[in-house]
């Protein structure tokens, strides 16, 4: 990375410095809220979730995250590489399984599935200014394996109760922007369509 500017238009040169800088920028646009779980105490929390309709973390559900590892993916703070985890899936699916089900009912999470390694990406504009870098978090494995199980867990829940609707493809699988612009159009087309119809004079027969 090239010089930044800090807050007094002065150079910075020295990587420490860099990193300060670009660390206080990005805090400053970050802010991290306390939910409402953090407030109860962890045995509160594990009796509210103790339910026989609350979907369990399968140990093949976490063997099959394990086999599909990307083996190019860089590996997070906590050094666990892809390939040495699709390697032992068969020795560490069911202890992970037990991890993932403990954090899912409990709501906490690994201290070291919470610490990333942040790099800053050149966005646009003038290099010196660290405005114009964005954050990119590179997090644990594990984690992100159990975030893509919660999340696949969340996904079945709201299609099966029909929470989402039809028309939200934001955010959606299998749909995106294309997806909501085509149906725009398709409703217009069919509305001007109509509205043609009710104003073309009658025809009458002589």
């Amino acid at each position: 990375m090239g010089l930044l500017l800090n807050e007094v238009g002065a150079l910075v040169m020295e990587d420490t410095e860099k990193e300060e800088l670009l660390n206080a920028f990005f805090t400053s646009v970050t802010s991290a809220k306390a939910g409402p779980q953090e407030s109860q105490a962890l045995e509160v929390r594990e009796e509210a979730y103790r339910k026989d309709d609350f979907p369990l973390v399968k140990e093949d559900c976490v063997r099959d995250r394990l086999s599909n590892l990307d083996a190019h993916k860089s590996m997070g703070p906590d050094g666990m590489h892809t390939q040495v985890l699709r390697e032992l899936e068969d020795s560490i699916a069911e202890p992970l399984s037990i991890i993932f089900e403990r954090s899912w009912r409990t709501g906490e999470v690994r201290e070291d599935w919470r610490k990333a390694s942040v790099t800053p990406i050149f966005k646009k504009g003038k290099k010196e200014d660290s405005g114009n870098y964005r954050p990119v978090s590179l997090t644990s494995i594990p984690g992100k394996m159990m975030e893509q199980l919660i999340l696949d867990v969340i996904i079945k829940k709201e299609e099966e109760k029909k929470v989402v609707r039809s028309s939200q493809h934001g955010f959606t699988k299998r749909k995106s922007c294309l997806t909501n612009l085509i149906a725009f159009y398709d409703g217009m087309t069919g509305w001007a369509g109509e509205e043609r119809l009710l104003t073309l004079p009658a025809i009458t027969c002589s």
